[in-house]
């Protein structure tokens, strides 16, 4: 655990050869957590990977789930901040950063306002969070899926429904009636589970399953999403034009639809020294390990 402020801890781990290659791992959600799956993506003979969780879920403390949570102390900046923590109490000089989904957002923030410590991008199922991303995932997705989209919308209490989607789930997950935050929360993660995957069979997250959890994730998105990760606009996604100089490889599905490839594809015509790599699938896709481990070993 490593104290970083404002009272919370991180949890971190490091894996692999302490003077292989240096390496961090951004995990998705916000707020989901480091999978112990990605432990084994890499070869421990080669690399030195950093994993951590992000504040307010995982192994980090405090959890989001909380009643006194003050989620004004868990920004983008904060996240930021707490990597370049980790990094200085590791004595590591530069390292490759890997950012899936929302990581790739917190990737580019990164490396936008450390570049230095930055040796190269490997991002994958790529998201900025601007406004009119948080309004697909929310709202436009909502063609492609009117049934779920439907039961997601008209969950809203009439008084909300004059805000925007992330908004009113936001507030009601802060509700201080337990019952409404559990039940927010509820509806939330089943949506999240209906847009991520247009895969035959796609099975429900199994940490969905977990009430805690469902509380802890939905807060943290709907919070970093209306918020647009505290960027203004796309000043975070035009931003990535300064990332030139520094090799990137983005990863993504041409049926993404949770996080459509028009935003990879942008920032790939502004990043000069990035590649773009399409893949036939989705947000989640089973071949994304194996693409992002190439991908890296290619860079390293």
């Amino acid at each position: 655990m490593l104290a970083v402020g404002d009272g919370h801890e991180i949890y971190w781990e490091t894996i692999g050869n302490p003077r292989g290659v240096p390496l961090v791992y951004l995990h998705g959600g916000p707020g989901g957590g480091a999978s112990e799956g990605i432990r084994s993506w890499f070869d421990p003979e080669r690399y030195n990977y950093v994993i951590f969780d992000q504040r307010g879920c995982g192994r980090s403390r405090p959890l989001a789930e909380r009643d006194d949570v003050d989620l004004s102390l868990n920004t983008t900046h904060h996240l930021v901040s707490d990597i370049e923590a980790l990094r200085e109490m590791l004595e590591i000089e530069s390292w490759y950063v890997l950012g899936l989904s929302w990581g790739t957002t917190l990737g580019f923030a990164y490396a936008q306002q450390h570049r230095e410590r930055v040796r190269g991008l490997v991002l994958g199922s790529v998201t900025t969070t601007t406004p009119w991303e948080v309004s697909w995932i929310t709202e436009g997705v909502g063609a492609i899926f009117p049934e779920a989209w439907h039961q997601f919308a008209t969950h809203v209490p009439i008084p909300l429904r004059n805000r925007p989607l992330v908004d009113a789930y936001a507030e009601l997950l802060m509700d201080e009636d337990m019952a409404v935050v559990e039940s927010a929360a509820r509806e939330w993660c089943r949506w999240e589970d209906t847009h991520v995957s247009l895969a035959p069979g796609h099975q429900p997250h199994p940490s969905f399953n977990d009430p805690a959890f469902r509380i802890r994730f939905a807060r943290l998105v709907t919070h970093y999403w209306r918020n647009s990760a505290f960027y203004e606009g796309e000043s975070l996604l035009e931003g990535t034009a300064q990332l030139s100089g520094i090799p990137g490889v983005l990863i993504h599905g041409r049926y993404d639809v949770s996080a459509p490839l028009v935003t990879p594809w942008r920032i790939s015509k502004m990043w000069d020294t990035s590649e773009l790599v399409v893949m036939d699938g989705g947000h989640s896709d089973a071949k994304l390990p194996d693409l992002v481990a190439a991908a890296m070993d290619s860079m390293t």
